[in-house]
C-alpha cells in the first residue's frame, strides 16, 4: 500500500513538473496565436478544407469550361450560317452582275441592228435523243415560224425546228440535219456546214483547189435567206486534202458554245442585212 502511495504521489509530482512549464508558455502566447495542443487538428482541419476547395474549384473550372465550350460551339455555328449566307449573296450578286452585262450586250446588240429580232430564252436542252436542240421560251404566238434563224451576239446558234404555241425546238448547227450555206471569211471559198457531234461541225463540197487554212472563220453567205451574209458560224479546225476524193475534208468548231447559250434572238427578216463588212472589220 505504502508503495502505491509513493508511486501514485511520485507520478503526480512528475506531472505538475511537466505541466507547469507547458502552462507557463501557454500563458505567456500571443493574443491569437493557436494552442499548441490544438495545432495538429488545425492542421488536419487546413489540409481538409485546401483538398475539398482544390476539388470544388476544378469542377468549377470544368463545368465553365464546358459551358464555355458549348457556347463557343453555338457562337461558331451561328457564324458558319452567316458566313454561308454572305457566299450567297456574293453568288447571287455576281449573277446578276453577269446577267445585267449580258443583257446589256443583247440590248446594244438589238438596238444597232437592222433586222427584226425577237428575244428569247433558252429553257432546256436535247428534248430530242435523234437530234441537238435547244427549247426556248417563244413559239407562234411570238411570231415565230419554222425555219427562222437563232442567233446569239457571238454568231450562228441554229434555226426553228418546231414552233409550239408558247415554246420552240431550236436546231443546232451541230445536228447531223443541220445545214447553212456558208463561206470562207478571208479567200470566200464556199460550201455547206453540216452538223456532225455535238460539238463539232463539217464544212461540205469544198473543191481541192480553194484555199482553206486552219483557223479560217466560217461566216454565212446569205444565199439561203434565212441568216444575215456574214454572221460567224465556225473555225477551221482541221483541213485533209484526200487524194482519192474530189472535195477537201474540213473539220469546224462552232463559234457559239450551246451548252453555255442562256439567251438567243431569234430573225424573222435576214435576208434585210449584210455583215460582211462587219466580220471583216473584226477580223
Amino acid at each position: 500500500m505504502n508503495f502505491l502511495n509513493f508511486n501514485l504521489k511520485k507520478a503526480f509530482s512528475v506531472l505538475v513538473v511537466i505541466l507547469l512549464p507547458l502552462i507557463s508558455i501557454n500563458m505567456q502566447r500571443k493574443p491569437f496565436e493557436t494552442v499548441w495542443y490544438n495545432k495538429p487538428f488545425s492542421f488536419l482541419a487546413s489540409l481538409t478544407q485546401s483538398v475539398f476547395f482544390s476539388f470544388a474549384d476544378g469542377i468549377k473550372g470544368n463545368t465553365q469550361l464546358y459551358v464555355n465550350l458549348i457556347g463557343i460551339k453555338k457562337e461558331n455555328q451561328t457564324l458558319k450560317e452567316e458566313n454561308q449566307e454572305l457566299r450567297s449573296l456574293i453568288q447571287i450578286k455576281e449573277e446578276l452582275e453577269k446577267e445585267n452585262a449580258r443583257l446589256s450586250t443583247l440590248l446594244d446588240f438589238k438596238s444597232h441592228s437592222k433586222m427584226e429580232l425577237i428575244a428569247a430564252r433558252v429553257m432546256s436542252r436535247d428534248l430530242l435523243s435523234d437530234h441537238n436542240t435547244l427549247q426556248i421560251n417563244k413559239g407562234t404566238e411570238h411570231g415565230l415560224k419554222a425555219g427562222q434563224a437563232v442567233i446569239t451576239v457571238g454568231g450562228v446558234v441554229g434555226y426553228v425546228f418546231k414552233p409550239e404555241p408558247l415554246t420552240s425546238l431550236v436546231l443546232l448547227v451541230t445536228d447531223r440535219y443541220s445545214v447553212v450555206d456558208g463561206i470562207v471569211a478571208r479567200s470566200r471559198a464556199r460550201g455547206i456546214v453540216e452538223g456532225k457531234k455535238s460539238s463539232t461541225c463539217v464544212l461540205r463540197y469544198v473543191d481541192k483547189s480553194d484555199d482553206i487554212k486552219k483557223d479560217d472563220l466560217i461566216v454565212t453567205s446569205g444565199l439561203d435567206n434565212i441568216f444575215p451574209k456574214g454572221f460567224p458560224i465556225a473555225i477551221v479546225t482541221n483541213v485533209e486534202n484526200e487524194s482519192y476524193s474530189v472535195s477537201v475534208h474540213v473539220e469546224l468548231k462552232p463559234v457559239v458554245d450551246a451548252n453555255k447559250v442562256e439567251e438567243v434572238f431569234v430573225i424573222s427578216n435576214a435576208a434585210n442585212e449584210d455583215l460582211s463588212e462587219k466580220v471583216s472589220m473584226k477580223e
